[in-house]
């Protein structure tokens, strides 16, 4: 220390330089005892050499001399950094030294100065605050952690990354534990964390994909995330949206934006904008079963929702769940239901709640159109309305069967029908639909294959295949259709209709039944009911016959037929022989006696006629009782004979006169005379 006194002004003792490149000498403004107090930095690394100090003892101060100048931008600082000792000791009695006294208050001022400059840059209490805890926490919960604050503003440790957030959350409710924030943070992953920007203009396909990749459960903020290729959703993802401001739009309508290619995976609460297929389930890694879509919308795609069955059998695409889910604006189709190769159809998917709606857009396709399926796919409380140009608001395909329907609305204009059963489709229950096309409110091609209850019109209820043992009915109708050509015609039967008025009024009618092995118990009733002598002729041409006899003839006007099956032939149950159940014939030759009717009215006023009765053993002879009689005055005869035999009682019998009859019976063996006159 200096023997000179050396007067201590009010200063900081630091100074700070930015060097010019040119400047070597560096003035610091405040005085020094010995060189060694002055401390050289540039930038922030103390020097040991390369400089000398001046100006010790001086109350002005002095100046750091470098032997080269700094380099421009180098940040040189000159802090005073005395050590804290005494070097003066007072004895007791002895010499009482102003100058030492002096010279040790002056150290004992730059002690406290450089104390005050080294506090000046600290954080510390404010003058209003007594605080409860100044200590750090200790070592081991301190470690590797940073300063943070709780709610009484006392220090804590904080992992890295949130030390603007507290440390810790505890829900509210009984039972709630507290969590450290960090792992509150990551239970969910947000897309932005991956770089997406979600301004509409920047690709952030790369980063929806890549947090896919890192993570199983990924969140969609507010935003519009552009993506100019399809979004892969592996097993048991879940993607979560903000809601309706939370879109995912692509770029161009010539891709998939979402391909769900497994199982178990949860999609939420945001928007698909454009693509062809908005939405695309199918078992490409693994089975497509259990997935979940819930409050999405997909809109401006060409298909929203496709669900594929595929080319596996392994991988199938079943009891998937939608609800409440909108495809908006489609231009080709709503939802679809479909198998694109050698794979099973979709099977046991479910959807509820969900709307097609074209919104003023054409649609050239179907509303929903379940192209394949089985297995119960449900459509509960749906609506599709859709635009004229559409094929219908909701297909059934040829391909589909066992598909439920339940609380549909419908709406559209142009005639589109509001559900059309494709013929092929199979088991399709319809409930309560209620039918705002100007289309058919059922378009039935499926011949019938469907069920029906408060749903349709005209008839609003149809049932097929039921078993009722105990049954009350109040009015019952009879499904019915009538059948006419413009000439002779073959019908076959199907199960669409049970009663079957027949006219063949221009030309002889047949009717083939279905086999009876098909339709066990079933009933149907034949009658014709025109006027002419034609005859409505029921038949049996792949099985058994009825009661056994290759066909039976209708021949009167208003003659029925009654027929059931045991599930191997036809069997009659009623029949009739109608009041005028006769014909009149009026010709020349031969007759063959057709079993048709019971009296035969002959004129042979033009000539000799015969008339042929069928071989007695014949199935429609049997048991049958026939009248014939020559009604003309001539001497033509009408002579009565037997195909392949020697007719009634062994013999051609000849009605010579005005008004001979004669009354035969076929015993199955012969015929037989029960009257002549």
């Amino acid at each position: 220390m200096t023997d000179m006194h050396i007067k201590m002004p009010d200063v900081t003792p630091v100074v700070r330089y930015t060097a010019n490149g040119t400047q070597t000498s560096f003035d610091f403004p405040f005085p020094i005892f010995a060189s060694e107090d002055i401390v050289v930095l540039k930038n922030g690394v103390s020097l040991s050499s390369g400089f000398d100090v001046f100006g010790e003892g001086e109350t002005s101060g002095g100046n750091v001399l470098f032997d080269a100048p700094p380099t421009s931008g180098d940040v040189v600082t000159i802090p005073r950094q005395v050590p804290y000792e005494r070097y003066t000791d007072f004895l007791e009695g002895g010499d009482f030294s102003a100058h030492s006294l002096n010279n040790e208050l002056d150290y004992l001022t730059a002690s406290i100065q450089q104390l005050s400059r080294d506090q000046a840059s600290m954080i510390g209490y404010p003058n209003s605050e007594n605080p409860s805890q100044t200590s750090l926490p200790e070592k081991e919960i301190r470690a590797g952690k940073a300063l943070g604050f709780d709610e009484q503003g006392n220090p804590i440790a904080v992992d890295y990354g949130l030390t603007q957030a507290p440390s810790s959350f505890t829900a509210n409710g009984v039972g709630a534990m507290t969590r450290q924030v960090t792992d509150k943070i990551s239970d969910a992953i947000s897309v932005k964390d991956f770089g997406a920007i979600g301004d509409g203009v920047a690709d952030d396909t790369d980063a929806i994909r890549q947090a896919l990749a890192a993570h199983d459960f990924v969140v969609i903020p507010s935003g519009t995330y552009r993506v100019v290729d399809t979004i892969s959703v592996g097993f048991g993802q879940k993607i979560i949206g903000a809601g309706q401001s939370a879109i995912i739009k692509a770029d161009t309508n010539l891709f998939t934006v979402l391909d769900v290619r497994s199982g178990y995976a949860m999609l939420s609460d945001f928007v698909i904008d454009g693509g062809d297929v908005g939405l695309f389930l199918s078992g490409n890694d693994a089975p497509c079963v259990q997935n979940r879509a819930r409050n999405l919308i997909v809109q401006n795609a060409n298909n929203g929702i496709i669900l594929d069955g595929g080319t596996d059998t392994q991988k199938p695409c079943y009891w998937n769940i939608f609800d409440n889910c909108l495809v908006l604006s489609p231009s080709e189709n709503g939802i679809v239901l479909k198998r694109s190769g050698a794979g099973d159809t979709p099977n046991a998917n479910i959807f509820n709640a969900c709307r097609v709606y074209s919104n003023g857009s054409t649609i050239t396709g179907h509303g929903i159109h379940v192209e394949h399926g089985s297995f119960y796919n449900r459509f509960i409380n749906c609506e599709v309305n859709v635009d004229g140009a559409a094929q219908s608001c909701f297909t059934v395909g040829a391909y589909a069967n066992e598909t439920v329907i339940d609380n549909l609305y419908t709406e559209s204009t142009n005639g589109v029908p509001n559900l059309k059963l494709e013929n092929g489709s199979q088991k399709t229950l319809v409930q309560n639909l209620l039918a705002m096309s100007n289309g058919a409110a059922i378009d039935d091609q499926s011949g019938g294959k469907y069920q029906a209850i408060n749903a349709g019109y005209p008839t609003p209820n149809k049932f097929n295949v039921m078993q009722v043992n105990d049954l009350t009915i109040t009015q019952l109708r009879q499904d019915t259709v009538f059948v006419e050509d413009a000439g002779s015609a073959t019908f076959d039967l199907t199960t669409a209709r049970s009663v079957h008025l027949v006219s063949a009024y221009n030309g002889e009618i047949t009717i083939n039944l279905p086999l009876a092995s098909t339709l066990p118990a079933a009933k149907y009733l034949i009658k014709k009911i025109d006027q002419t002598g034609n005859a409505v002729v029921v038949a049996d041409p792949n099985g058994l016959g009825v009661d056994r006899k290759s066909q039976i003839i209708l021949g009167g006007p208003y003659d029925y037929i009654e027929v059931i099956s045991n599930g191997a032939e036809w069997f009659v149950t009623s029949s009739n022989r109608m009041a005028g159940n006769t014909k009149f014939y009026e010709t020349t030759g031969t007759v063959d006696i057709d079993m048709s009717v019971d009296v035969y009215l002959v004129s042979s006023y033009g000539g000799a006629v015969t008339c042929r009765l069928p071989p007695a053993n014949a199935v429609e002879s049997i048991g049958r009782t026939i009248t014939i009689k020559k009604t003309d005055p001539s001497t033509n005869p009408v002579s009565v004979s037997e195909q392949g035999g020697n007719g009634p009682d062994n013999y051609t019998q000849t009605l010579s006169s005005h008004y001979n009859a004669i009354t035969v019976v076929s015993n199955g063996a012969a015929w037989h005379i029960i009257s002549r006159f």
